[in-house]
Formats: C-alpha cells, structure tokens, sequence
C-alpha cells in the first residue's frame, strides 16, 4: 500500500468514526502519514536530505 492510499483509507475512515477517542486517533495517525508523505515528497525533489548533519 501507498502513503497516498492509506492517507486515503485514513480519511474515509475519519468520515465514518463517531467515538471521540477513535476519531482522534485516526487524526494522529493521518497526520503522521502527511508528514510522511511530505518528506518523502520533499526527499524527491531533493529539497530535503534525510542523511543526519553529523
């Protein structure tokens, strides 16, 4: 699976938790899943180096 599917999943699952604690931990994981999304993204275009400085 993708990020950009399970990004995906993520949100159609959002629009159908009801439960307070489900949908915040759906949210968590989305955003997770974006930042991941954008680094690797960003990793890509070679705007970001995922080698550490030192």
């Amino acid at each position: 699976m993708t990020i950009e599917q399970h990004i995906e999943e993520l949100r159609a699952e959002l629009k159908n938790a009801f439960d307070a604690t489900e949908r915040r931990q759906i949210e968590v994981e989305l955003e997770l899943a974006e930042a991941d999304l954008m680094v690797a993204l960003a990793e890509q275009e070679g705007t970001l180096e995922a080698e550490p400085p030192f």
